[in-house]
């Protein structure tokens, strides 16, 4: 599912015509994922002034294996060094995360000095607020097992330090624990140490588009993809991200961003990193094209069920149909 995003995401933003004054975007990939080739670069002419240039951007060897057991902190590190060399994003860039890679990407942006600036940020299910389970697990017994184990274990050093997605876990009955033990979170959202550099190059962003599938199971809560998220101290009721203390405080400057009208909250039918190519074109494309491009208006739009028929009609699946889109994109 995750690669075939990946690769669906490279074949639409290359191939379409309407992106005729794009500008660099780097995209960030999700958990057991990876880039199936180190660093996959797409450098593709439409017109005389049409160029994409798309850097799906790996940290080191294995980025499956990495997206696990490198630690935040560590990912960001490389990726940022990796951003910094490259001479095509220099004038800036955008990027694109796609769920956990969101921290990398948010990493990038808030942590990475002497950097290139980023303009606008798309995220796909982005575990922004925390998570309160374990990615890809279930509800099943063993699965509610390793739940209380991690509970039990998740901010201590060794699980912080080998097991990359306790780096943005946030047990809301558990905060004292978050608050002593979690390695990356806390400092991505500016929670308890605040440092207003951080919340500066946030919100500089010149839009920030927040992308929520409404039947995302993979994220506890689904409404983390938008800065929503559980009370202290409690799993009830979920909390838009206007009525926590992130945003009423402004941590990291997503009030002030939003305030200014820059903030795009998207709702597409869907599980977790499933969207058609229509709302790619719609809610996606838009915000890669350079600034004298109009963006869409109204944003916040959920899908019609048909809509949804169509996707699970024509999306990705299998390794087959995976390896026959990667070799149309690496032969243009």
């Amino acid at each position: 599912m995750a690669s075939s995003a990946l690769t669906r995401f490279f074949i639409i933003f290359t191939l379409l015509p309407i992106i005729t004054h794009s500008i660099p975007f780097v995209l960030f990939h999700g958990i057991a994922d990876g880039c199936t080739k180190k660093g996959i670069l797409v450098n593709q002419k439409k017109s005389i002034k049409t160029l994409t240039f798309a850097l799906c951007v790996e940290k080191i060897g294995n980025g499956v294996m990495d997206s696990w057991f490198m630690p935040f902190a560590k990912q960001t590190e490389i990726a940022c060094e990796k951003v910094k060399n490259m001479s095509e994003l220099s004038e800036g860039y955008n990027i694109v995360g796609l769920s956990q890679g969101n921290m990398v990407g948010r990493g990038v942006l808030e942590f990475c000095d002497g950097a290139p600036p980023v303009k606008n940020y798309i995220s796909l299910a982005g575990p922004h607020a925390g998570e309160a389970a374990i990615p890809l697990c279930g509800s099943s017994f063993i699965c509610i097992l390793v739940d209380d184990l991690m509970e039990l274990a998740v901010y201590s050093d060794v699980v912080q330090e080998h097991l990359a997605p306790s780096n943005y876990m946030r047990v809301p009955t558990d905060l004292d624990a978050y608050k002593e033990g979690c390695k990356f979170l806390p400092k991505l959202n500016n929670e308890f140490e605040k440092n207003a550099t951080y919340k500066e190059r946030f919100s500089s962003l010149q839009n920030l588009v927040l992308i929520m599938g409404d039947k995302d199971s993979v994220l506890v809560p689904k409404e983390t993809s938008w800065f929503g998220y559980f009370p202290d101290g409690a799993y009830e009721p979920i909390l838009p991200a206007q009525k926590t203390r992130l945003y009423i405080e402004d941590w990291i400057g997503l009030r002030t961003l939003d305030e200014a009208g820059r903030v795009k909250f998207v709702n597409v039918t869907g599980g977790h990193l499933e969207i058609t190519d229509d709302d790619m074109k719609r809610y996606i494309v838009p915000y890669l094209v350079d600034e004298e491009a109009e963006a869409p208006q109204n944003p916040i739009l959920s899908k019609s069920d048909s809509d949804a028929t169509s996707f699970l009609s024509r999306k990705l699946c299998g390794q087959q149909d995976l390896q026959l889109n990667i070799n149309i994109l690496h032969r243009l």
